[in-house]
């Protein structure tokens, strides 16, 4: 959607399920109380609350809702308002039994949990449409009610009768003949051969899983039919009169949706964050957290929403790991670095009962301001007054990284040289923290975006070629484009049928090169690359690469590095080749992190990319947001343990928040405002 979405402000809040504490009005009005000393400005209302919405079936009791959010908006308090179809009430699985979700097994479920229905059902859709209609026309005018949170954490698959249904029509429409399904699929494999297509059914552990076609289509299939449930949901709001802009709140490093398809189905991104923060070292988890944000941010290249996070520790992890003093706010303030306009919790108030009795909360059972964990989310709220001015502002990108999910599905199914580990997130990162540990921003997008406006883009592990993305390469190359491809790239089309005449699949001539085989090492197995004399980027140290090895026959690719052992000792490691304006280099071996950070420095200083910082030190993040006037906002945070030197271009970009004195220090942000 091309909806504007911004709402003045840095948002600073969170869930609030005030449901469940209705028979203590003492406690609301408390809450109301605390949440301003913490500087909350928004709250989220209403995810779970249908059973107190819609207690029997077409007895509608709205009113507490109502006096909730008007005592929020006399307290200068915004609701995002969420729809309550994560959670049906009981009355109705008793009487439409249809709506429960069907396993891959074909076993109905009992009513229970969240997100136990089905999207297809008509009876959940116009159960759906009535409660969504009743809140859009008692909330469509209120001022309080600044946007629509569509249910919660869309996810999992349906496998009834009525699914199978919608399945077979669905793929009836994309193929059309039983001909082209079954060329597709190559069901020829296996005497899998289909003579109608009502004899199309679901991937199941008790028949079909092994035409990789299938799978594929019917993991688009729940992409579409959620994201159709979605727009079913936001037409019965749109149908009565409500215009507030919606949402979806998305989750971490999540396959069972292609998210970029929500694109242009909602209005604004947004999604819950849950780092295990500790577990490892936080440079680590902060590096993978800014993915996820970059992620989040490039679905619409537009800010995004944080629209979950943990005050303290969750309690659904292995281990429910506190969060240290000042990482709350380390946390957080990188969020907005990488482009949220919001930072918010789950939960505001812990619940007393039930599974998330334990999960963190802004105030918890003890119900009074003066916790520690109070005290941290108060510092944000400060943090956030002081950054209003960046509400709104792009976080604008000359490096980007090919993120497929598409692919990943297949990548992940191939039943290819090792399916023990393919490892396809692994090998996204690997250039992704190449650039950021540059200081520069990075997008993560699919093959279907455009490449226009970048100067240097990688495409790690490209294994499933979406329509028209080669033709983007192409232009991108010729057009001067500094190009990175890595090994298995290339192999198959979009039903996973493997091309013919060679790979990677019409770009053997942009590369220099044609793959013949691909190598699987076990675990512990590793081989090394080994530079060129006098290579054109001054590689000079060896790096061990490990998991696959793909051998390369060049034809006008330069060899920058060989294999240094094993049958293909001596052949093209990593390659370059000219093409057009620009240059496509390949990776051949999964190599270490530290061939990619040599590479893509040197392959952004190549690009001209800009920095910012020239120099950051390990465990330092640089971002910077833009607003549409010039002003750049550059956040320099640090995520070691340790206060560290790093040398900012204070004369051009002076500190605007906090203090530096030629350091950072551990878990410290700086920011610095210029143009």
């Amino acid at each position: 959607m091309e909806k504007e979405v911004n709402f003045g402000k840095l948002l600073h809040g969170g869930d609030y399920n005030p449901e469940q504490w209705l028979d203590y009005p003492e406690i609301l009005e408390q809450d109301l109380a605390y949440f301003k000393k913490a500087r909350i400005n928004e709250v989220s209302l209403g995810m779970f609350s249908w059973a107190f919405l819609e207690p029997e079936e077409g007895v509608f009791r709205l009113e507490w809702l109502k006096e909730v959010i008007d005592r929020l908006y006399e307290n200068e308090i915004v609701v995002m308002l969420s729809t309550p179809t994560a959670a049906r009430p009981r009355w109705m699985t008793e009487k439409y039994p249809e709506v429960l979700r069907v396993n891959a097994a074909r076993e109905r479920n009992l009513y229970g949990e969240r997100h136990n229905h089905c999207y297809t059902s008509p009876v959940y859709r116009e159960k759906t449409r009535i409660i969504n209609t009743k809140l859009a026309e008692m909330f469509k005018d209120h001022p309080g009610v600044i946007a629509w949170h569509i249910s919660n954490e869309y996810g999992g698959e349906c496998h009834c009768p009525l699914c199978q249904e919608a399945f077979r029509g669905w793929v009836k429409k994309k193929y059309g003949t039983l001909e082209r399904l079954n060329r597709a699929w190559n069901t020829g494999f296996w005497s899998h051969t289909y003579q109608s297509f009502d004899q199309v059914e679901s991937p199941s552990p008790k028949g079909d899983s092994s035409l990789h076609g299938l799978n594929l289509d019917w993991k688009r299939f729940v992409t579409d039919q959620t994201a159709d449930f979605v727009k079913w949901e936001i037409k019965a709001l749109r149908d009565a009169g409500a215009e507030q802009p919606s949402t979806i709140n998305m989750m971490y490093n999540f396959t069972g949706l292609n998210y970029y398809k929500f694109a242009d189905v909602i209005d604004f991104v947004s999604w819950d964050n849950y780092p295990t923060w500790h577990k490892e070292a936080e440079t680590v988890t902060a590096m993978d957290t800014g993915m996820q944000h970059d992620i989040m941010r490039s679905i619409q290249k537009k800010p995004f929403y944080l629209m979950e996070s943990c005050p303290s520790a969750t309690n659904w992890q292995s281990v429910s790991k506190l969060k240290k003093p000042g990482m709350l706010q380390a946390a957080s303030l990188q969020a907005v670095a990488h482009g949220s306009d919001s930072v918010l919790y789950f939960q505001m108030r812990q619940s007393r009962g039930a599974s998330e009795k334990f999960h963190g909360a802004v105030i918890d059972h003890y119900g009074v301001s003066d916790t520690r964990v109070f005290r941290e989310v108060a510092k944000v709220g400060v943090a956030l007054e002081k950054l209003q001015e960046v509400n709104g502002s792009q976080n604008p990108a000359e490096a980007a990284v090919i993120y497929d999910v598409e692919n990943r599905w297949a990548v992940e199914d191939a039943a290819g040289p090792r399916n023990a580990g393919v490892f396809y997130k692994e090998t996204v990162e690997k250039p992704y923290q190449a650039f950021r540990k540059l200081g520069i921003n990075v997008d993560l997008i699919d093959e279907t975006r455009s490449l226009d406006g970048y100067r240097v883009v990688a495409a790690p592990m490209v294994y499933l070629l979406r329509e028209g993305w080669t033709e983007k390469v192409r232009n991108f190359v010729k057009n001067g484009g500094i190009f990175l491809l890595t090994y298995w790239s290339g192999i198959v089309d979009e039903t996973d049928l493997c091309y013919l005449g060679g790979t990677p699949h019409d770009l053997m001539d942009v590369m220099g090169f044609r793959s013949m085989e691909i190598d699987g090492l076990y675990d512990g197995e590793w081989n090394e690359g080994i530079p060129e004399p006098e290579n054109p980027l001054h590689l000079e140290r060896a790096y061990r690469c490990s998991h696959l090895c793909e051998l390369v026959q060049p034809s006008t690719a330069e060899v920058l590095m060989t294999y240094g052992k094993d049958f293909y000792d001596g052949m093209p490691a990593m390659t370059r080749n000219v093409y057009g304006k620009g240059k496509a280099y390949a990776v051949c071996a999964d190599f270490e992190q530290g061939l990619y950070d040599e590479v893509c420095r040197k392959l952004a200083e190549e690009a001209g990319v800009e920095r910012i910082v020239e120099e950051v030190p390990e465990g330092v993040e640089v971002t910077m947001r833009k607003q549409k006037d010039g002003t750049r906002y550059v956040f320099v945070q640090n995520f070691s343990r340790e206060t560290v030197e790093v040398k900012l271009p204070i004369e051009r970009y002076p500190v605007w928040q906090g203090t530096y004195d030629g350091t950072i220090g551990s878990w410290k942000t700086i920011v610095l405002k210029g143009r």
